[in-house]
């Protein structure tokens, strides 16, 4: 499996992938794939990967910059991470994800954070800090992964392009 960083032939596989993976998905409002053609549109989509096998795009993870406290750090939420659906549960996501974060740490980035399922991404050093929160959501589910020393304190606001509603 190769992983690299998407490429514009992609965009429609990486869009036609978002809405399969998340079609049935019962926390999802099904807008992933919008919300990742709106990062991009506005140039906030600041890495995403795909994975290729067999010359098929399988998987895809982006990255896009947050905001602590209304001020722009070098800290960034990662999401949405989508595999095909016939290749779920085959290590897919973990690479896309593991490739990220090595990514980022080599663009110094401060650290990630993510909105999602502890056991799952407890694994790539994922925990809720108790400084570091995002309204209405419970801190078992807002996660922070730190890749520096330094810890920000405060509240973490997404792009508005994770506001986005259904318009398909």
């Amino acid at each position: 499996m190769l992983i690299r960083e998407e490429n514009a032939s992609d965009i429609p596989a990486i869009h036609a992938l978002l809405a399969s993976a998340f079609e049935t998905a019962p926390h999802s409002q099904q807008t992933e794939h919008l919300i990742v053609d709106a990062l991009r549109d506005t140039g906030a989509l600041s890495l995403s990967l795909v994975a290729i096998e067999d010359n098929e795009l399988v998987g895809c993870v982006a990255f896009s910059p947050v905001r602590i406290n209304g001020r722009q750090t070098d800290w960034f939420g990662l999401g949405p991470v989508a595999v095909t659906p016939d290749r779920q549960g085959l290590g897919i996501g973990s690479e896309l994800i593991q490739a990220g974060i090595a990514r980022l740490r080599v663009n110094d980035a401060a650290g990630c954070v993510v909105l999602g399922e502890p056991d799952y991404y407890s694994r790539f050093g994922f925990a809720p800090l108790p400084d570091l929160k995002l309204d209405g959501v419970s801190p078992k589910y807002f996660m922070a992964r730190p890749l520096i020393d330094d810890i920000p304190v405060g509240n973490v606001d997404y792009d508005p392009a994770y506001s986005i509603t259904n318009r398909t």
